[in-house]
């Protein structure tokens, strides 16, 4: 966790699992390529879709202080977690120097330039917290999501390699071998030895999380050597992860079973206004729109459609305005899933 330095193997994330359900919709992952959809302005790119906000931008567009001098981060689609702006505050027991020290973005750039895995096939939005979640001081990972969490001290950049990775790795685990996906998971239990849900579930000790022990078999087989500096995994009582045979390849075969691509239609196109997106299947995601320079301007919440999935835009971007005419692109927040062009009339 953010608060205290200490190995990887001790470390105690609280995770959002259920993050989905606190936006009302999953916030999955999709494919994409570094020329469809260049990054917004503010936000730095690392591969072709994902996005690190920074701490300036997260508490400059992505925080509220309300009347009563609570600061709150709102993140698109309605998640809010209140933070806490003081090492004072009884929350925090360690105060450290007295200040709070985010994560730095070269170092997630460097962290994630270093995975040997197809990240570039994921859409993650990175969250860097200026100041860590009231009630969840540990970073945290969801669907297409990662917050990371500043700590009492300046951060080494072993630890953040090894937390920004294991946290990548909740983000490979939602979006290519959700909890839906039994027979994968059985394979994957039966691979590390862990099928004794007794022993093994969600309600576990931390370290006997299957979520938690996918995160860090992820982080040991396939982060650099920095997020591996520590030469250890949360739970010493399994297997060391390069040495369970068959697992590296398992791990690297869900990224080949994601490459089919879900289609997606738009009527009307072009238009002068309302379009309606839609797409086959039962995943409900949220779907973003951006300009031709790459800047996200509307980010829209999913409905049910008669045959699948739909969406609706108005053509007005966040801030109730209309959008000028040209080129746009969209694409849902989803594994699999294609982008959209669309044309905006005069």
């Amino acid at each position: 966790m953010g608060m205290v330095m200490r190995p990887l193997a001790l470390i105690r994330r609280a995770l959002i699992g259920l993050l989905g359900t606190a936006l009302g919709m999953g916030v999955l992952v999709i494919a994409a390529h570094a020329d469809e959809l260049p990054a917004t302005q503010t936000a730095r790119p690392i591969e072709s879709s994902i996005v690190i906000h920074d701490a300036d931008e997260t508490l400059q567009q992505y925080c509220r202080t309300e009347s009563d001098g609570r600061l709150w981060l709102e993140l698109p689609g309605g998640a809010r977690f209140e933070l806490i702006t003081t090492t004072d505050d009884p929350a925090i027991i360690n105060k450290g120097d007295g200040a709070f020290h985010a994560f730095e973005s070269r170092e997630i750039q460097s962290a994630i330039s270093q995975v040997r895995y197809a990240v570039s096939r994921l859409s993650v939005h990175i969250y860097v917290l200026p100041y860590p979640r009231r009630g969840g001081l540990e970073s945290a990972a969801g669907p297409g999501l990662i917050l990371l969490s500043p700590g009492v001290r300046p951060l080494s950049v072993q630890h953040q390699h090894a937390e920004l990775v294991h946290e990548l790795g909740h983000v490979v685990q939602y979006a290519l071998m959700p909890d839906a996906d039994r027979d994968a998971w059985q394979r994957y239990r039966d691979l590390r030895g862990i099928d004794d849900e007794q022993v093994y579930s969600g309600a576990s000790a931390h370290s006997n999380r299957p979520h938690e022990i996918f995160a860090e078999d992820f982080r040991a087989l396939f982060g650099g050597a920095d997020a591996n500096y520590s030469g250890t995994i949360e739970n010493a009582t399994i297997g060391y992860p390069t040495g369970v045979q068959g697992l590296s390849n398992f791990i690297l075969g869900l990224a080949e079973d994601s490459t089919r691509t879900i289609a997606m239609s738009v009527w009307p196109n072009p238009s002068r206004g309302t379009m309606t997106f839609s797409r086959s299947g039962s995943a409900r995601s949220i779907l973003d729109v951006f300009d031709a320079q790459g800047r996200r301007v509307a980010t829209l919440a999913p409905a049910a459609g008669a045959l699948g999935v739909r969406w609706t835009w108005d053509g007005r971007d966040a801030a109730g305005s209309r959008v000028g005419p040209g080129i746009l692109f969209a694409r849902p927040r989803e594994a699999g899933a294609g982008t959209v062009r669309v044309t905006l009339l005069p």
